[in-house]
């Protein structure tokens, strides 16, 4: 298992290795950044977007949470870490395409579709109930669509509903629905499953996901 002394160790091989070679791109970097695409993903350690679109750094714009979620447009008080990162990358980085990226065996999925975090107290499970609670509707129809909720069926169901809540969710914000209107911004959505390393895309015109070429 990596421990943070593995972790300086790993630093170190950058720092002769990858970094050396890359001296010219972080020089630009060290100017500032300007991705095309924001991608949102989930905190899962086995789920890593720059690894899964083997992309350099500064090329895009990752913000992770558990489920990959997006909340909805609000101005209620409080610290609104995914909108921030969202308003950042649409209104100051100009970003041209935003991803949401679900993934297979997602545990925040399942336990909104099992609802093992009901009830909790915060530390405890509580805050994850919290944010789950934004997939409460998702989860109703998949377990209305699904009699065994506890076969690999059900859980890819979920996870991809997932996706389509935070594409909808995105679409609550009004610079999102300006930009996309006006034809500068495409949201687009994707699931890649852990167990056969397959992305799959999210068909607009079906509604459908679909294993990438």
């Amino acid at each position: 298992m990596t421990h943070f002394a593995d972790m300086i160790e790993g630093y170190r091989r950058f720092r002769s290795g990858g970094w050396q070679e890359q001296r010219d791109r972080w020089n630009e970097l060290a100017e500032g950044q300007s991705p095309k695409v924001m991608v949102i993903a989930c905190s899962d350690s086995r789920v890593e977007p720059s690894q899964i679109f083997d992309t350099n750094p500064g090329e895009i714009f990752v913000v992770r949470n558990v489920a990959a979620l997006v909340p909805p447009f609000e101005t209620t008080p409080g610290r609104h870490g995914v909108s921030a990162a969202l308003e950042f990358a649409v209104q100051f980085l100009k970003v041209e395409e935003i991803v949401v990226m679900g993934h297979g065996l997602c545990g925040g999925c399942n336990a909104a579709l099992h609802r093992t975090m009901a009830g909790a107290e915060p530390g405890r499970g509580g805050f994850i109930a919290d944010w789950i609670a934004l997939l409460d509707d998702a989860s109703d129809t998949v377990r209305a669509e699904h009699s065994d909720i506890g076969s690999r069926e059900a859980g890819r169901a979920m996870e991809m509903a997932a996706v389509r809540v935070s594409l909808a969710n995105l679409r609550t914000f009004p610079c999102i629905q300006e930009k996309e209107a006006r034809g500068t911004l495409k949201l687009r959505g994707a699931f890649f499953a852990i167990s056969d390393g397959v992305l799959h895309v999210l068909d607009d015109a079906s509604g459908d996901f679909r294993a990438a070429a």
